[in-house]
């Protein structure tokens, strides 16, 4: 006679949820945003289906029906003009740039929306690299100079924490000390302490044209300050190391392929875990669905719950708006 019968306690949906061991939320999510300059502008990014490319004014609108839905942060990613851009990234910590301009813009019409800039050199290099190039290497520490003053422009514009993404080592001590020193004491930092060198940012980069060029003289990948993907234990080096330096909240990218580090890196810190739901993941669900090859909706709730069974606390994730209509129903 079998005593012990685990389909017990699946019965019926009322007891399962009783026992549910994570629970998916829409205060869990961070809606990534790309912001272009323009007024009443909107395009769309081909190979994000859905996502789109939107000027201050449309941006502003979309983070007060995010909020509505209960989405309570946005990670701001900015468009910028050619002309901007250069070697240096200066155009990243101009108070009139793009990127304050919107943070400002959101606090202004959205005061309780937490907003979270990136803090990278890509979207304003020539090369389209998270740091200055200097004899075909990318610097580590003049970059970290360069994200420094980028911070604190976005502090003084009123973002509630920076979110560097660029894997210079040691930027996070240098940011915070900038940070401090310039009295915002109460910015955090969500650093990106393990973010691998990955395949599935492609959608990402053609939507801010912010891939590497092709250009000899320079290393033609991010594999020089990005981490290997076949490994697992320098991930938690990384994060002891940022955590050192002053992280707030540590993020691991890419999320679904990347499980087994945001379970790993659960297992050995208290801090928050965030974990980036990218575009290229975010591109295959949308295409399997498109193809009736997935349910879409079953789809994004089954993979952004499995981030919180893993252990990360809040997902960055463009299925954001999508999933928190889906919650709310």
């Amino acid at each position: 006679m079998i005593h012990s019968r685990n389909r017990r306690l699946r019965v019926n949906e009322s007891l399962r949820s009783m026992v549910r061991e994570c629970t998916l939320t829409t205060n869990d999510f961070v809606m990534p945003i790309f912001v272009m300059e323009g007024e009443n502008k909107q395009e769309p990014i081909p190979s994000m289906p859905g996502i789109f490319r939107r000027s201050i004014d449309l941006t502003v609108k979309e983070c007060k029906e995010l909020f509505s839905l209960g989405v309570k942060s946005v990670n701001l990613y900015m468009k910028v003009s050619e002309h901007l851009k250069d070697n240096t990234g200066k155009e990243a910590w101009n108070k009139n740039g793009l990127m304050q301009n919107t943070i400002r813009a959101i606090k202004d019409a959205v005061p309780k929306m937490v907003v979270m800039p990136d803090v990278a050199l890509d979207p304003y290099s020539i090369y389209g690299h998270d740091g200055i190039i200097e004899n075909g290497k990318i610097v580590n520490d003049a970059t970290n100079d360069a994200l420094a003053r980028m911070s604190v422009s976005h502090a003084e514009a009123g973002a509630d924490i920076v979110a560097p993404s660029d894997m210079m080592d040691g930027r996070v001590q240098v940011i915070r000390e900038a940070l401090e020193e310039s009295g915002f004491t109460d910015v955090g930092i969500l650093s990106y302490a393990a973010k691998y060198a990955s395949s599935f940012y492609g959608p990402f980069r053609s939507a801010l044209d912010s891939a590497p060029k092709d250009n000899m003289e320079i290393p033609k990948d991010k594999k020089t300050y990005q981490m290997d993907f076949h490994n697992s234990r320098e991930a938690l080096n990384e994060v002891f190391k940022d955590i050192e330096e002053g992280a707030d909240i540590i993020m691991i990218k890419p999320g679904l392929p990347y499980l087994d580090i945001v379970s790993k890196v659960r297992e050995a810190i208290d801090l928050p875990i965030a974990v980036y739901n990218v575009s290229g993941e975010y591109a295959m669900v949308k295409a399997a669905a498109q193809n009736g090859w997935l349910d879409n909706d079953k789809t994004i709730i089954e993979s952004l719950t499995c981030f919180k069974r893993a252990g990360a606390d809040m997902i960055f994730t463009y299925f954001a708006k999508e999933a928190a209509i889906l919650l709310n129903k």
